[in-house]
């Protein structure tokens, strides 16, 4: 499966050292490496500007979820073929496949209501979106 293109390894990558900064017991190759392996199986675009990039990684002992935006959007080579903009990155422990698919649920749910897409577009800040999807997740 092709990848959409450097812009989406570039922000991979910038997500993977991002994690490595917060979890410094996480390697910012490994984990961009895993995120780029499961996007050759098939894109996490999955429409509406939207992607969840996931992966299940050696030695992490809970989840790890990442919002970002990206402005302007990117090629994600998504289903419906719209550039993203909209990302929830997450990586679960190797073992936690269960979890993995029922966490993934609840985020796609999540992404698939309008509003709350609309509103996490319009945050202008880390806190503001942080706060945004806080909110999204109580009222789900």
């Amino acid at each position: 499966m092709p990848l959409g293109g450097e812009q989406q390894k570039k922000l991979l990558l910038n997500i993977a050292q991002a994690i490595a900064e917060q979890y410094p017991q996480h390697d910012s190759d490994t984990v961009f490496n895993q995120l780029i392996a499961r996007e050759r199986l098939g894109s996490t675009g999955i429409g509406d500007g939207v992607a969840i990039p996931h992966c299940r990684l050696p030695g992490c002992d809970s989840p790890i979820g990442v919002l970002c935006t990206t402005q302007p959007a990117i090629d994600f080579d998504s289903v419906d073929r719209q550039p993203v903009d909209l990302l929830f990155t997450l990586l679960v422990p190797e073992d936690a496949e269960q979890e993995h698919l029922d966490t993934l649920a609840e985020i796609a749910a999540l992404f698939s209501d309008s509003l709350v897409r609309d509103k996490l577009r319009q945050a202008q800040s880390s806190d503001e979106l942080y706060a945004l999807a806080i909110d999204s997740t109580a009222a789900a």
